[in-house]
């Protein structure tokens, strides 16, 4: 497969998911050890855990939509740079609902198998953008290094 199908698959698999929650359909793009870890979430989650993962902030955030801004492919391996926008309208992942429109910038680096199953989506979120938009406290950058 080439570099273009890998890409094609990555947003196909943003848009099924995020964008028009046919979660069952993006499942079917996972390799049976699919993983996904993100800044976001503490610890890893398999496919189910993803899959519900997604459920709870769609939810959340019934207006969500995810713009993939610039993809890019080298071998098995494809990085995304996307923005997340929409409003928070019930309590997800320990953040309060909120009124405001959020943009939140993600980056993602995907693993493909030879068969162009996704094997892996590691996730880095702005998270403090996203807090700062929600109007909650951010810490300096010097704090965070800390440990």
């Amino acid at each position: 497969m080439s570099l273009d199908d890998r890409k094609k698959v990555v947003c196909q698999h943003i848009d099924l998911t995020w964008n028009k929650g046919r979660l069952a359909l993006a499942e079917q793009l996972h390799s049976r050890d699919f993983l996904y870890k993100s800044s976001f979430i503490g610890r890893p989650l398999g496919s189910a855990g993803f899959v519900q993962m997604v459920q709870d902030i769609r939810l959340a955030m019934p207006d969500l939509q995810v713009v993939v801004e610039e993809c890019i492919a080298e071998g098995y391996k494809v990085v995304t740079w996307s923005t997340l926008i929409g409003t928070i309208q019930k309590p997800a992942l320990g953040y309060p609902p909120s009124d405001k429109v959020l943009s939140i910038s993600a980056m993602a680096f995907w693993t493909l198998t030879p068969g162009n199953e996704i094997q892996e989506i590691c996730t880095m979120f702005d998270m403090e953008s996203f807090r700062a938009q929600l109007g909650l406290q951010t810490r300096p950058l010097a704090e965070t290094a800390l440990p």
